[in-house]
């Protein structure tokens, strides 16, 4: 333990930098996936088959592989971007097809007799979607995003892999200096537990106030 509490500073800052990576992270994929959902459903067929064509690709690599594609191929086309940047981009884009699908999912179950309705009145595609579908839809899916929230947090451990000192990145550090594999990799489960917990019980919370406002 002597390495845990000589670090705790360090072990912060690698928690901070965790929590900053997962939540920037998933704001940027819930804005992607909406957008591919949107185009997944729109009549355009040249849009649908672009945003099936994104799922497809994004959940059958791995996010190890994609993260290692962005922070090398990135600086050889000219673009310099931080490891932290890269991350966020490489997890937010892997992340949106699940979000994708997750609003895909809400969408269908809002009524087809509101989507009339709402055309028979002159509300146009985007009007409908904005208006009527997607804020109720957005109401059947708080725990399907909760738990897609609870895998970006998971997966933001890979970050350590190309060099972001996160908590994972903090904690492999501190074992190779301190030789203490068991308290560290305990440490740092404990803080990965708290954040996905934290998350799942904010999750239900919003999933009931919504509930009791319908």
């Amino acid at each position: 333990m002597d390495a845990i509490w000589a670090n705790l500073d360090a072990i912060g800052g690698g928690l901070l930098t965790t929590v900053e990576l997962t939540v920037l992270s998933f704001a940027c994929a819930l804005v992607l996936g909406t957008v591919v959902a949107v185009a997944r459903i729109c009549p355009v067929p040249l849009l649908r088959a672009l945003g099936t064509g994104y799922v497809e690709i994004f959940r059958n690599v791995p996010l190890l592989m994609l993260l290692v594609l962005i922070v090398f191929a990135l600086p050889d086309a000219g673009v310099s971007v931080s490891l932290f940047a890269s991350v966020v981009a490489g997890v937010a884009s892997y992340a949106a097809a699940y979000v994708c699908e997750a609003i895909r999912s809400g969408v269908n179950n809002v009524g087809v007799g509101q989507v009339e309705a709402a055309r028979a009145v002159g509300m146009t595609f985007t009007q409908v979607l904005v208006h009527v579908v997607l804020p109720q839809a957005f109401r059947s899916m708080v725990q399907p995003l909760t738990n897609i929230f609870i895998a970006v947090a998971l997966s933001t451990s890979l970050a350590a892999s190309v060099g972001v000192m996160d908590l994972t990145g903090v904690t492999r550090m501190l074992n190779v200096n301190y030789a203490q594999p068991v308290p560290a990799f305990l440490c740092a489960g404990l803080c990965y537990v708290l954040i996905t917990l934290g998350a799942g019980l904010l999750g239900g919370v919003v999933e009931r106030r919504l509930r009791v406002g319908r």
